[in-house]
């Protein structure tokens, strides 16, 4: 079983594969977004009109939860989620990166009891939405914008809602409101780090009887990966118009 490269700092620990791959995503989604928008022509083609198409199902999206006026402010917000997801998704498919150590690296937590147990095989680079505390951070992040927009639209109808249509229903939405960005976050994670694990045990195989089921898993692997930044994605619209739909 591959391990990974992790530093102690102030109490904490950071898995340097996942900050590699974070960092990673988040470069290309930059990249992508300025070479594809700096371009205004009125007949857009290649690479600025795949984005616009992109763009466009997007606001498709916000506008399924939001009037168009009110979803037009968060269209960008939502096709950032989109990007980071999807490219972050789909890189641990395409560059999964492992290596054999040659020998302990202790200021990396690498020691030989770690090596030995992981045969020497370590990981330095993956989908940073395989590890669960980046799945983690997003819902999270995404949690607490929904309800800070939820009060900063009306703080009365913010707290009204958790006790109607009776007051006694107010423990089932809490439990509602805090199951919310955990099954968000796990939904994303589980999906993405399953794919992951039956790649590195398809890879770790004789070659004449995986190579077509590894080939096979990879392009359903890319096509989950599609999918789950989607659905992360929508859910992350529907929380947030929860908040702040005026039907709400």
């Amino acid at each position: 079983m591959e391990t990974t490269p992790k530093i102690e700092f102030l109490g904490l620990t950071f898995d340097v594969t996942v900050m590699i791959g974070t960092l990673v995503t988040a470069i290309l989604v930059l990249i992508i977004v300025l070479l594809t928008s700096r371009g205004r022509n009125l007949r857009p083609k290649g690479a600025q009109n795949f984005f616009e198409m992109v763009v466009e199902f997007i606001q498709g999206v916000t506008n399924m939860m939001l009037d168009s006026k009110r979803a037009a402010k968060y269209v960008g917000f939502a096709v950032t989620i989109f990007l980071f997801v999807f490219i972050g998704n789909e890189l641990g498919v395409i560059l999964m990166i492992t290596a054999h150590a040659t020998g302990p690296m202790p200021s990396l937590g690498l020691t030989k009891d770690v090596l030995d147990a992981a045969d020497n095989s370590v990981s330095w680079f993956k989908s940073p939405t395989s590890d669960i505390n980046v799945t983690v951070a997003m819902a999270g992040a995404i949690f607490f914008f929904s309800h800070f927009m939820g009060i900063r639209k009306s703080p009365r109808d913010y707290l009204n809602h958790y006790v109607q249509p009776y007051f006694w229903m107010l423990p089932l939405h809490l439990i509602d409101e805090l199951a919310k960005p955990v099954t968000h976050a796990a939904r994303l994670w589980a999906n993405i780090f399953a794919g992951e694990v039956l790649i590195i045990i398809l890879r770790e195989g004789m070659w004449y009887l995986t190579g077509i089921p590894l080939i096979a898993w990879i392009g359903f692997s890319l096509f989950v990966g599609a999918i789950q930044a989607y659905i992360f994605t929508v859910l992350a619209m529907v929380y947030i118009s929860q908040k702040i739909a005026d039907e709400h």
